[in-house]
């Protein structure tokens, strides 16, 4: 499990540099300001959790199944919430919004609220 926490925590940050450039340079010219702040906020969620995986995996062993279902919580939320966000932002500004994709993001941001709550239980568990 802290193979997979640091594989996916690397793979995140290293998209999370690539989509920021992509975003700041080649999608500055077709896309609206609405859109260049949601897609930076994807790929904001989407560092902040990478580095969040990558602590995890250096700190906690990750072989209980509460610190397994974080870690998928994290990996799971962040995919979905930053992923449907990039999909909404680039279908919008070719004229093709993909809809159903706007029901995904916050059941990703639901995930990363279960991730956090887990991470707090983990805490209060160990101040005991």
């Amino acid at each position: 499990m802290v193979l997979l926490a640091q594989v996916i925590g690397a793979l995140y940050g290293l998209l999370a540099v690539v989509f920021g450039a992509f975003g700041a340079h080649a999608l500055k010219r077709s896309f609206t300001d609405e859109q260049l702040k949601s897609f930076e906020v994807g790929v904001r969620y989407q560092m902040y959790h990478a580095i969040l995986l990558l602590i995890l995996s250096f700190n906690f062993n990750l072989d209980t199944s509460l610190e397994k279902y974080m870690v998928y919580s994290f990996c799971i939320g962040t995919f979905l919430f930053s992923f449907s966000i990039y999909g909404l932002c680039l279908s919008a500004s070719k004229g093709n919004k993909l809809r159903f994709l706007g029901p995904i993001t916050p059941l990703g941001g639901l995930f990363l609220v279960l991730g956090w709550g887990l991470l707090l239980y983990v805490f209060v568990k160990n101040m005991v």
